[in-house]
């Protein structure tokens, strides 16, 4: 499975971003996906993920009710929506995906990863 993610720039305070994670290769309905991110200076943290099967979704406390998970099937493609921007959410954000159905937050239970992209939000 390889993943492409995109979307990532540079924006404002209060802005929205909406990340894009597309999955290609040998993918089957039944897998994870997560997306992580990571702060200059500081370790990657889980931010979201989504059960590809059921549409259920689980998010860090730090972004709650400002980002939200979705999935187009057809085209393969999951995506973060990123409300209400604020400079503590500047980093570089990864998507990765792992076989099965159930959620995941731990970095090391994601088995593939994508390059990732760059969001900076500024004050």
């Amino acid at each position: 499975v390889q993943l492409q993610a995109s979307g990532g720039g540079l924006v404002q305070a209060g802005d929205s971003l909406r990340l894009s994670c597309a999955a290609s290769g040998r993918t089957t309905s039944s897998y994870v996906m997560g997306w992580f991110r990571q702060a200059p200076g500081k370790e990657r943290e889980f931010v979201a993920t989504l059960s590809w099967s059921s549409g259920r979704t689980y998010y860090a406390d730090s972004v709650k009710d400002r980002f939200t998970m979705s999935r187009d099937v057809v085209g393969n493609t999951g995506y973060l929506q990123m409300n209400s921007l604020t400079p503590e959410d500047t980093a570089v954000y990864y998507c990765a995906a792992r076989r099965g159905k159930y959620i995941a937050r731990l970095s090391e239970e994601y088995e593939y990863w994508g390059q990732g992209t760059e969001v900076t939000v500024s004050s």
